[in-house]
């Protein structure tokens, strides 16, 4: 029994130094401990600034103003700030630059602000503040399944329409083709059009006086009339034309 004693106090003793431990390891110096108030007097102010429509006043320092453009982002997912849960201090001492992490509780999501401090002079100056939303895993690995959905549905579109593209250059090829076969059809129309113009050709028609020698005859005499010689020895009639002239024309 006194060993089983003994044994249990031991046990008790190792419980309560490691809770001594934690208690000291959670125990921050008066330094840490004010700048983690400043870190949580940051966010509230922070809240009240970006409710209020006022954080371009700020816009001359970068850095609180973008920590406040990133705290008006996150709000969407964070919904209304109900207050903040304690947090960390990271000091470096050699450079004097402090990384206060705070937990802020909303009433959708819970986030940590992460304000990185430079208390190297009496009144400081923040180099950055970074809200960062916490998100369960369901939603981790549903915003993780939509990426990949829009990334391939992305290379997807893109992929149609680069072979849409492609099939569009047979068509132009084609619609040109045409062009050129319709344009030649027309040359070549139009060159048939020139050969196949007929050569209207005079054609003299001899008109045979074999058949028609009284009427030979009687011209030869009237001629000779017209003359006054008595014979048609001194002409020969060759040709029998109709004239085309009027009545009044050949007057």
């Amino acid at each position: 029994m006194k060993k089983l004693f003994a044994i249990l106090g031991m046990i008790t003793c190792m419980i309560g130094l490691c809770a001594c431990g934690q208690e000291e390891a959670e125990t921050l110096s008066p330094l840490e401990q004010s700048l983690l108030e400043l870190g949580e007097g940051t966010i509230t102010d922070m809240d009240q600034i970006v409710a209020d429509g006022t954080m371009e006043q700020y816009a001359g320092n970068p850095a609180v103003y973008n920590g406040f453009a990133g705290w008006k982002d996150a709000l969407t997912d964070i919904g209304k700030l109900e207050g903040t849960n304690g947090g960390t201090v990271e000091l470096n001492e050699e450079e004097m630059v402090a990384t206060i992490n705070v937990n802020v509780i909303g009433t959708d999501h819970n986030a940590t602000v992460e304000i990185v401090f430079d208390y190297s002079t009496s009144m400081g100056s923040f180099e950055s503040i970074t809200t960062n939303v916490i998100y369960s895993t369901g939603e981790i690995m549903l915003k993780a399944g939509m990426n990949t959905l829009i990334g391939m549905g992305t290379v997807f579109v893109v992929l149609i329409l680069i072979s849409l593209i492609i099939s569009c250059f047979s068509l132009i090829s084609k619609v040109e083709a045409k062009k050129k076969q319709k344009a030649d059809a027309k040359a070549a129309a139009a060159k048939n059009e020139v050969k196949s113009e007929p050569v209207v050709t005079p054609i003299v028609e001899k008109e045979e006086l074999a058949d028609d020698t009284e009427l030979v005859a009687v011209i030869a005499a009237a001629i000779a009339a017209y003359e006054g010689s008595g014979s048609t020895d001194g002409f020969i009639v060759r040709s029998i034309r109709k004239s085309n002239k009027s009545k009044w024309q050949n007057a």
